[in-house]
């Protein structure tokens, strides 16, 4: 079986209260928790307490930016959750977008590429404890040296979307994070990045039967993620050009995310996000699986009425 993860923390459920369901989710049949970071929690702290509840899942982290933290402090907070839980944690990092680094934590989203690249390579020196001093394109860092270097390093993932960044991953990181994709947009990623890497990816699951609550909340994410350029532009390399076409001239005209978000089709909301009763997701996650996702993790939206902690516990793969 492929891995199985769950995004966490949920909606509505406050952080310490995740203590019992995680303890649990090896038994439901969940490989993998799995953290974000946006405005939420940070993801160090909410991964590590996620470490003294369960031993037996892997942890993760999808992604956390590199700009927001400095090389060294982001090479600390890894090393220390890889001491924690050694040969259990797997850190996923990414550009993250203008309005993240740039709005709210007063950075400069420049050469994402690029910083992305040298962060990778500072971070792989960092975790085999040398001392690093080094002119990298984007960053100077001079005398680093981890005080105590993770005797398991922690894999190093990518979140990539178009080719450049794909195959990046693909030659230098453990694996690939993507986003928003279908289980038909999968065999093009895997033209780019080959069968080996890890492929990891959220899949966004509404378990209801209400499809238009659904689809409301579908347009509500696909409005404001693919308004940012580097969404937009890997849609477009996906094939959605078309069907996205309107949202996009609303978006261009300075509508509101809201209006712009009623013009994206029922058939792109029900090809990216699944919903349906918990016996359709959980066939619908498998597809993912199928076309070549080695790890989904379930990204569970709010349900009107909904138990958060009963729909994880719904669409786990132990209920088959």
């Amino acid at each position: 079986m492929n891995r199985w993860g769950i995004l966490l923390p949920l909606t509505g459920v406050p952080l310490r209260e995740h203590h019992a369901l995680v303890s649990r989710l090896p038994d439901l049949g969940y490989t993998d928790v799995w953290t974000a970071e946006t405005a939420g929690h940070d993801a160090f702290s909410l991964l590590t307490l996620v470490s003294q509840w369960s031993d037996a899942v892997r942890l993760g982290t999808a992604i956390v930016p590199v700009f927001t933290r400095g090389p060294g402090l982001l090479a600390m907070s890894a090393a220390t959750l890889a001491d924690i839980a050694p040969g259990r944690f797997a850190l996923g990092i990414g550009a993250s977008s203008p309005n993240i680094v740039e709005k709210w934590n007063a950075g400069r989203h420049e050469q994402p590429f690029g910083r992305t690249r040298d962060t990778l390579r500072f971070l792989r020196s960092a975790f085999a404890g040398k001392t690093v001093s080094e002119d990298y394109p984007t960053f100077s860092v001079r005398q680093f040296r981890l005080d105590h270097p993770p005797a398991v390093p922690p894999s190093v993932l990518l979140a990539a979307l178009r080719p450049g960044m794909l195959r990046l991953a693909a030659a230098e990181a453990d694996g690939v994070i993507t986003n928003w994709v279908a289980p038909r947009d999968v065999p093009r990623i895997r033209e780019v990045i080959g069968p080996e890497p890890e492929l990891v990816a959220p899949v966004f699951v509404c378990p209801t039967s209400d499809a238009e609550q659904a689809r409301a909340a579908g347009r509500l994410l696909i409005s404001t993620y693919f308004k940012v350029p580097a969404y937009r532009a890997f849609q477009e390399w996906l094939g959605r050009s078309a069907e996205l076409a309107a949202m996009h001239r609303s978006h261009d005209a300075g509508e509101h995310w809201y209006r712009a978000g009623q013009a994206v089709p029922d058939s792109v909301v029900d090809e990216l996000v699944v919903h349906g009763s918990p016996e359709e997701c959980r066939e619908r996650l498998r597809r993912y699986t199928a076309a070549g996702i080695d790890t989904p993790l379930v990204a569970l939206l709010p349900v009107r009425g909904g138990d958060p902690v009963a729909h994880v516990e719904a669409l786990a793969p132990g209920r088959d």
